[in-house]
């Protein structure tokens, strides 16, 4: 597997979409057992099914829903086997 490098924005640009990570939310608090997520101002949200990841790319679990308002919805994020829901509370998470 080849590391993408580049040297400038314009590089950055060519990298394929779907390869590129994208800024879900913060987890704002644990609820029945589920990771509420915020998102981010005007970003869409993603598919149900969506891996979410942390900073360090670890899987962190999956979209299950997305509810609230449109124009900022919240993410109900099912852990993966591993993760302690109380360590993810004001982590950053990103869609692979």
């Amino acid at each position: 597997m080849s590391t993408a490098r580049w040297t400038d924005a314009t590089d950055r640009d060519a990298v394929p979409a779907a390869i590129v990570m994208r800024r879900l939310g913060t987890v704002t608090r644990t609820a029945q057992g589920l990771a509420v997520v915020r998102c981010d101002e005007g970003s869409d949200a993603p598919d149900i099914g969506t891996t979410a990841v942390d900073d360090s790319l670890s899987d962190v679990g999956r979209v299950v829903d997305v509810f609230g308002p449109v124009s900022r919805p919240y993410l109900a994020v099912s852990p993966a086997d591993h993760v302690r829901l109380p360590d993810l509370l004001g982590t950053t998470l990103y869609a692979r």
